[in-house]
């Protein structure tokens, strides 16, 4: 495709529903979001299945729960982002992959992205269509054309509808369809739909992680250009191909350099990287990369210290074969009380191991991986009444300490106060880059490792705050830094730039409560013909003075071709007619 030409591909295909339903929301001033249904009669969002209110979500049916969730999530970036042009979610919920211990929560993406239009920030870069609407302030992709199968839809949203109606999905958990985050041990709804519509509106990159490819036409998308490797310095756009596929696995060594995203992470990361210490045998002493557990207390300095010791349990009820991952009564109560424990992981949940180490005894836990890879991932699960430290740590650290347990392993779990816990020592924000690659998961999310939990990690952690701005979050700035920028009166100027950044918008020209039927035009460096006007009135002294300065500026208006003759007399005469200054 020719850089000189706009550009416009399809990024997401999904199934098709049997019925749209337009549901316009405003969100905030600035921006307009809608909800278009596309569940069948009877299921998803139009399920009549009956429902106590919850959390200060009314609705009575589990479709009506879901939808006034869907709403409120929508507010939340509604009210962030600033956008003349009405942001369309193709929404429903369907029957998800669901195994009963793991569930598909759900997913949403830009259904098109566009290059080159007019005002785009950056040239031959890809933008989710959304952000190209608000850059173009037009709406590229209008509802209405024929050839657009999705009907000016611009993100597509799918979330999981077995979860708590389907027995054997997900065993034990449900949907919290509450809009005040006092979920328990649910899964929040109203979080998971925060997380999805960010990648739907610019979080997510169009490099394919697994190829090191970008995805369409040679092209980066805008995530694409802030992306940076710390072990070669480079950005992502002045990679190979093979040093992209290199980086997309290189472990917390992959930074976000936007400059929006570094103001905010002294903010919003605390210092303190989790690691675990071991300082005995000599033979495996160093620092190892952990995963933090979301659940439990936090590691700390000078953190937990001790003998490891494994601990073991009897076979598994399910599959009779492990007698190390901690998923039954610990056997060796003795030997872990006031120790570090270690387990292997798989058998059952993460909450579930740390329950029974803990009753044990135990001081800590760690949860050696089962499979190859780096970094450890973070642990998800909730539970109040754990009171000891969770983390999970690679599958060659876990053979590591297990080979040197006939002798004294001792350990100490902590973080390291000289580096913000998910920045680098830039305090550049770190993405996630797992060995392997995780299809879906790698670099489009921040790394599992920050603290405090962020809204686009991996997994939605039970702590995460309904807010997507500092000091609770960095999902704004890095909106910000792809090209989201603010405009307050969304007149397409960054308000930065705005000699008026919150002009006054009413359709006409009033003046004192007199209509001149006039339009109200935008003049100049982005102030409206009524911001003139006001500004005519915070200068004069009397209302000669006023009056002369309106003449003026409609005179200059009138000569430019913003305003007729005829108009530039309404105007002056509402003028006279006022008692301003």
């Amino acid at each position: 495709m020719r850089s000189s030409i706009i550009g416009k591909a399809v990024i997401g295909l999904v199934a098709v529903g049997v019925a749209f339903t337009a549901l316009p929301m405003q969100a905030s001033a600035n921006s307009t979001i809608i909800i278009v249904n596309v569940d069948g009669p009877g299921e998803g969002f139009n399920d009549p299945t009956p429902r106590t209110p919850v959390g200060g979500n009314t609705g009575t049916t589990i479709g009506q729960q879901r939808l006034n969730a869907f709403q409120s999530a929508a507010n939340v970036w509604g009210a962030a982002l600033d956008s003349s042009v009405p942001i369309r979610i193709r929404a429903a919920f369907n029957p998800l992959t669901c195994t009963t211990t793991s569930a598909t929560l759900g997913s949403a993406g830009p259904l098109y992205v566009w290059n080159n239009f007019p005002g785009a920030g950056f040239p031959n870069t890809w933008y989710h269509e959304a952000l190209a609407n608000k850059q173009a302030q037009v709406d590229l992709n209008p509802p209405g054309d024929p050839a657009d199968f999705f009907n000016g839809a611009d993100i597509n949203a799918q979330f999981n509808s077995s979860i708590g109606t389907v027995p054997g999905c997900f065993t034990g958990g449900d949907w919290y369809y509450g809009l005040d985050g006092v979920h328990g041990t649910k899964i929040d709804l109203f979080t998971v739909l925060l997380h999805e519509f960010g990648h739907g509106l610019g979080f997510s990159s169009l490099v394919n992680s697994g190829t090191g490819d970008y995805r369409i036409s040679g092209l980066p998308g805008a995530f694409d250009l802030f992306v940076r490797d710390n072990t070669i310095n480079k950005n992502w756009t002045a990679m190979t191909t093979a040093e992209r596929l290199a980086s997309a696995k290189n472990g917390r060594n992959v930074a976000w350099t936007g400059v929006n995203v570094s103001a905010a992470v002294p903010s919003v990361l605390s210092l303190g990287v989790p690691l675990l210490r071991i300082t005995a045998p000599l033979a495996i002493a160093g620092i190892y990369p952990v995963g933090t557990a979301a659940y439990g207390p936090a590691l700390n300095s000078p953190g937990v210290s001790g003998n490891v010791v494994l601990a073991t349990d009897t076979a598994d009820a399910i599959t009779g074969a492990s007698t190390t991952n901690g998923c039954e009564a610990i056997t060796n109560p003795a030997a872990v009380l006031g120790k570090i424990a270690i387990v292997d992981r798989g058998g059952c949940s993460f909450v579930v191991k740390t329950a029974r180490a803990q009753a044990a005894g135990a001081i800590g836990l760690l949860v050696a991986n089962n499979v190859a890879g780096s970094p450890p991932g973070g642990l998800a699960g909730a539970n109040p009444a754990i009171t000891i430290p969770t983390v999970l740590i690679t599958l060659a650290a876990g053979n590591a300490i297990k080979g040197q347990l006939a002798g004294v392993v001792t350990a100490t779990l902590g973080v390291d106060l000289t580096i913000r816990a998910g920045a680098d020592g830039s305090g550049r924000a770190l993405l996630n880059t797992p060995d392997p690659v995780v299809p879906g998961s790698s670099v489009s999310h921040w790394d599992p490792v920050a603290f405090r939990n962020q809204l686009m990690e991996p997994a939605i952690n039970a702590d995460l705050t309904h807010s997507v701005m500092a000091p609770q979050d960095l999902t704004l700035a890095q909106m910000r830094d792809v090209g989201w920028f603010p405009d307050a009166d969304v007149d397409g100027l960054r308000d930065s730039s705005d000699a008026c950044p919150t002009s006054t918008l009413g359709a006409t020209v009033i003046i004192e409560g007199c209509n001149t039927g006039v339009p109200n035009k935008f003049a100049s460096a982005g102030c409206t013909i009524t911001d003139a006007i006001t500004a005519c009135a915070a200068s004069s002294a009397d209302h000669a003075i006023f009056t002369g300065c309106v003449l003026n500026a409609t005179t200059r208006m009138k000569n430019t071709g913003l305003i007729t003759g005829l108009q530039q007399i309404n105007i002056s005469r509402c003028a006279i007619a006022s008692k301003l200054p």
